[in-house]
């Protein structure tokens, strides 16, 4: 008895161990070495030759505040006591990204946001493009409205495998916790992380971009 017991909690075990395995390779191809990521004249080049996915998290937003998601639609309120909103100071960060984006001259053919209020108003100040809102990376917390977390998640990966048009890169700004479930990174908020897709199921994530370093990367190319 005592030893049938032990075979049943090793198998038990052998399980767990093959599924975390299994969890594992399938996010391996998004690559999750973060060594020899592209930085300074080099990181500029890449975004210049255009055909990258650059993922922005929403600008800093104010954290006393806080989402009351009780049906559809409501994630569309501008309202602070319902849903969370860009603080002064990510508005600022939000149009001093876009700035340095239109003087480095790097080359956007496609900006979708999430219908948050809080990523439409960061797209909209960042001003590098026509917005058109994208489901495709809604915040999580909206996710049962859209087919759950991991058909948001899917669709996620989806975007960011995709290639955008020729000749340009596509901008994406949505929430933390879409790019923490979709790829193994958390940016901050208003970072954007840049991923070079392969048109089919990978992305690569080739560079991090933290608001105070735009202004690093003009320095860089002056």
């Amino acid at each position: 008895m005592f030893n049938r017991r032990w075979r049943i909690i090793a198998k038990s075990w052998r399980s767990v161990v093959a599924a975390l395995l299994t969890a594992l390779l399938l996010i391996a191809p998004v690559g999750a070495d973060q060594a020899g990521l592209l930085t300074g004249k080099a990181l500029v080049d890449a975004l210049r030759a255009g055909g990258l996915n650059l993922y922005f998290r929403h600008a800093a937003t104010v954290w006393s505040q806080s989402d009351d998601l009780q049906k559809q639609d409501d994630w569309l309120s501008c309202d602070p006591v319902r849903m969370r909103q860009l603080s002064d100071d990510g508005r600022a960060d939000a149009i001093a990204v876009g700035e340095a984006m239109r003087k480095l001259g790097i080359p956007v053919n496609q900006v979708l946001a999430s219908p948050y209020c809080r990523t439409r108003e960061t797209a909209e100040l960042m001003a590098v493009g026509a917005i058109s809102d994208s489901t495709e990376v809604m915040n999580l917390r909206a996710a049962a409205y859209f087919g759950g977390r991991a058909a948001i998640t899917a669709s996620a990966r989806r975007l960011l495998a995709s290639k955008p048009d020729s000749g340009g890169n596509r901008v994406i700004v949505a929430h933390g916790n879409v790019a923490r479930e979709a790829t193994p990174y958390y940016p901050a908020e208003g970072e954007g992380l840049v991923f070079t897709p392969d048109g089919d199921v990978n992305f690569i994530l080739v560079g991090r971009i933290e608001p105070r370093q735009w202004a690093q990367l003009l320095a860089a190319v002056d």
